[in-house]
């Protein structure tokens, strides 16, 4: 396969970024050029709701550059990703517009799961150091300039993922307007810090040891250059305290010439470090990795996994699947009823590839819906259906755009409730498909006793068939059955049929 040359491009909250790279499968990702261009738009929709015009039209004018760039590298393909700050801006949609109009350019706005899965591919590519790492108990926490994320491992697997809303030019703004002392204005970024962390602490990490910490996020590249020494991927809790202790007693000025920054990225330096340095103490962690990671790595990597350049070898929909079950955990969910439903969900999705249409990540969605359909019992015995719509929407699943969650949320909403097609507008064959599927998966252990366990689900003559050969009573899994036919017959228009096949 050819070389191939990819630019990525970030509209982040406080600068402007485009990598090139060069993919091929045998030398792998290789950065060939980086050019950056600092811009706060964060400071715009932080504190006014929307970005200003004189900001909108810097950032076209820098991204009209952006791509002349591409052109004169002829590219062939990007990605051009926009986060927190154009996130949360009010105007986005009309921003967004000017971009495309002004510099040919496609500018899509990811969500906070979607950004943070981005910096988790980019440090698993790096696969030998990762899968040592989270053998232990580790947590990824990727600081950026509007949120952070913890994302904890144990046993190599990806327990959960939270976002705090902790970022660094955030933080700086909160308390611009306070007129104090150095030492005053640290103790009140300390403080802000603790009130975050100690309920997450108390809420995730009350039985779970934290061995490791990997640290993502653009600020942390720069307070990795430590004056007089010589930059290190690994230090540990002792080095992070020197580290920060020499942070806290530089003057604006200082941290400019030992970091190599402008006077408005240095004054973000402090709420970064203080971040990482409470995270690991209060984790009580004995070692921090720094792989020297972009997002733009992460969306590089995503390109040549699209493209089939590169595969990886770290399974994320595993880990997406794993953060979902432990949620259901989290809310009390019947465990091997989950289970059950998830198995037949999948089956019933398998043979019907094809009079569905459907794909791999639809697949993926309804796997979800099928671990998370019954959380809503945890606040409700009788509303169930909304709270766990409620629930869903509220909690970010790593990996997954806010309309996935969404399209997740309905499909476990009306999973119990007379489906509304006015009330889903977004995506309403897709639910629509999934609903059917998961209310007869559901229908199929009513009983929460894994009576089907072993049947076998095809498709023949116009039917599906679930065949069981269960010699006991399924009267409760056939009247649930039965009550969800016809649904199930509207949307695929083939009748599911139960059989019970009785030894002689």
């Amino acid at each position: 396969m050819a070389v191939k040359l990819f630019a990525a491009i970030d509209v982040g909250s406080f600068e402007l970024e485009m990598g090139i790279y060069q993919i091929s499968p045998k030398d792998g990702i290789k950065e060939i050029d980086r050019v950056r261009h600092m811009i706060p738009l964060g400071k715009d929709t932080f504190n006014e709701g929307k970005i200003g015009y004189d900001l909108a039209q810097e950032m076209c004018r820098v991204l009209a550059d952006f791509a002349k760039i591409m052109a004169g590298y002829q590219v062939d393909g990007y990605k051009a990703y926009a986060t927190s700050a154009m996130r949360e801006a009010q105007n986005n949609q009309i921003i967004l517009d000017q971009i495309k109009v002004q510099t040919g350019l496609d500018v899509r706005i990811i969500s906070n799961s979607e950004q943070r899965l981005l910096s988790y591919k980019a440090i698993a590519a790096r696969e030998a150091e990762f899968n040592k790492m989270i053998e232990k108990g580790t947590a990824i926490v990727d600081v950026g300039f509007g949120s952070m994320q913890l994302s904890l491992f144990d046993k190599a697997a990806l327990i959960s993922t939270h976002n705090l809303s902790l970022g660094a030019l955030r933080m700086r703004e909160m308390i611009a307007g306070i007129q104090a002392a150095d030492e005053d204005r640290i103790r009140l970024m300390e403080e802000i810090v603790d009130n975050e962390l100690f309920t997450f602490r108390k809420l995730y990490l009350k039985d779970r040891e934290i061995k490791n910490i990997i640290g993502a996020g653009e600020g942390l590249l720069y307070l990795a250059r430590k004056t007089g020494e010589q930059a290190r991927n690994y230090i540990n809790a002792e080095e992070m305290m020197i580290l920060y202790n020499k942070l806290a007693k530089m003057n604006l000025s200082q941290m400019q010439e030992t970091f190599g920054v402008n006077a408005e990225y240095a004054t973000l330096l402090m709420p970064i470090g203080m971040i990482y340095k409470r995270v690991m103490e209060l984790t009580g962690a004995e070692l921090f990795w720094i792989p020297s990671i972009r997002m733009g790595d992460g969306m590089a990597a995503e390109y040549a996994d699209e493209k089939k350049i590169i595969k990886s070898q770290h399974d994320f929909s595993s880990d997406i699947i794993t953060a979902a079950r432990n949620m259901a955990k989290r809310y009390k969910c019947h465990m091997s009823h989950i289970q059950s439903v998830e198995k037949y969900a999948l089956e019933i999705f398998d043979a019907m590839k094809k009079i569905h249409g459907l794909g791999k990540r639809e697949r993926l969605l309804l796997q979800i819906a099928a671990n998370l359909h019954s959380c809503g019992k945890f606040v409700s015995m009788r509303d169930t259906s909304e709270c766990a719509y409620n629930i869903i929407m509220s909690t970010e699943i790593i990996g997954l755009s806010h309309e996935e969650r969404k399209v997740i949320a309905n499909t476990v909403r009306f999973n119990q409730q007379p489906f509304s097609y006015e009330a889903v507008r977004e995506n309403m064959i897709l639910v629509a498909k999934l609903v059917a599927i998961l209310r007869l998966a559901n229908s199929m252990d009513r009983s929460h006793r894994q009576k089907l366990a072993e049947c076998k689900v095809t498709v023949k003559d116009g039917e599906l068939v679930v065949g069981t050969g269960y010699e006991g009573d399924i009267t409760l899994e056939r009247l649930a059955f039965e009550h969800k036919i016809e649904f199930f017959e509207e949307i695929y228009g083939i009748r599911p049929v139960l059989k019970q096949k009785r030894r002689v």
